[in-house]
């Protein structure tokens, strides 16, 4: 397998597990057609990479919109908790700033390397509007500049049937924190 790009074989078995899901939860792509987003990824080899890449850490990848502008379908991260992407920091600034205890990453640059996007509080609360998610767990959510400037970042999760945005030092991490992702095809 090259670099950013998966066999025939593993093309085939996650456009079959993501088929799947995505006639599983129509609720979250009413007015969608498979075939149609199955043409796009068949033609964008690196983004089916990238899916593959928020399949493996356990995000149940999924549709969730579509944007008309731009002709682009939009795939969250919709597994139940935060994928199994956790105990991360923020960020790089964030990760170097630590003096003792570094995670093994940061969840910006994590997110890069698998080719997708973090949340903005926006989609993450989209995301909660078609089920509930993150009820034991927590995600990183991208951070406005002007509060991550000032050394906080900002997650969010479901409590008490209620969607939270919350704040904390870009360098914490937690074993039940992780991000949630995008990906437009």
């Amino acid at each position: 397998m090259s670099k950013k790009k998966l066999t025939a074989e593993q093309s085939t078995g996650l456009l079959k597990v993501l088929k799947t899901r995505f006639e599983k939860n129509m609720n979250r792509h009413k007015d969608l057609s498979w075939e149609k987003i199955q043409e796009k990824l068949e033609a964008a080899p690196e983004k089916l990479w990238s899916l593959n890449e928020m399949e493996e850490t356990e995000g149940e990848p999924d549709v969730v919109a579509y944007d008309k502008k731009t002709d682009e379908y939009i795939f969250f991260d919709c597994s139940p908790e935060s994928p199994k992407r956790r105990s991360f920091c923020y960020d790089y600034q964030a990760w170097e700033a630590r003096k003792a205890n570094k995670p093994d990453s940061n969840a910006i640059d994590k997110a890069s390397e698998m080719g997708i996007e973090l949340l903005t509080e926006a989609q993450y609360r989209q995301l909660q509007e078609l089920g509930n998610f993150d009820l034991k767990t927590s995600s990183w959510i991208k951070t406005p500049a002007n509060i991550r400037e000032l050394g906080g970042a900002i997650f969010g999760d479901r409590r008490y049937n209620t969607v939270f945005i919350y704040h904390n030092g870009a360098d914490s991490y937690y074993a039940a924190r992780g991000f949630r992702g995008l990906l437009k095809v």
